[in-house]
């Protein structure tokens, strides 16, 4: 019978220490929300660089989480670039951060070197897990302080003058 107590009882205390566990990691695993400062971690640079959100302080950041074999994705770099362009390096950064296996970026990367956005990839999937990509397309609008103001998630065209709307409200403030 104490054999029998003893397993119930430390049985009992693993199933809290799991509990417990799992509730102090949930928030971490929560998708940021605008308001919050945006996670510093956006991937790393054709060339392995991290890339750091706060060193962008002063400016608007872009970050679109994409992939190759994803349509929309493949639609909205071109727009990306031309905000790139038309908003300035002095006034917004827009990184693309590619989800896909570093071979894949890498091939895709050479091919893209007229771009003037910053090109990203994430193959450990640490900043998709830091700013809650579920899907992609994703992008987050940063503002000049590093807090997140908008997410759109899983967007397709309809929603491009919504963004253009966010992108020029965070250019303004």
């Amino acid at each position: 019978m104490k054999l029998r107590a003893l397993v119930a009882r430390i049985r009992r205390q693993f199933i809290a220490g799991v509990l417990l566990a799992l509730a102090s990691v949930a928030p971490a695993l929560a998708a940021p929300k605008p308001g919050d400062i945006a996670p510093d971690f956006a991937g790393r640079t054709y060339e392995g660089q991290s890339i750091s959100v706060a060193a962008y302080t002063g400016k608007v950041v872009v970050l679109s989480f994409w992939a190759s074999w994803c349509g929309p994705c493949r639609k909205e770099l071109p727009i990306l670039e031309s905000i790139q362009q038309v908003a300035g390096k002095e006034r917004v950064q827009v990184v693309a951060i590619n989800i896909e296996d570093r071979n894949t970026f890498r091939k895709i990367a050479r091919k893209l070197t007229s771009f003037n956005l910053l090109l990203a990839t994430d193959t450990s999937g640490h900043a998709q897990r830091a700013y809650g990509v579920n899907g992609i397309p994703h992008m987050v609008i940063i503002s000049k302080s590093g807090q997140i103001m908008r997410v759109h998630q899983g967007y397709a065209e309809e929603a491009l003058d919504d963004i253009v709307k966010d992108l020029n409200q965070a250019v303004a403030e």
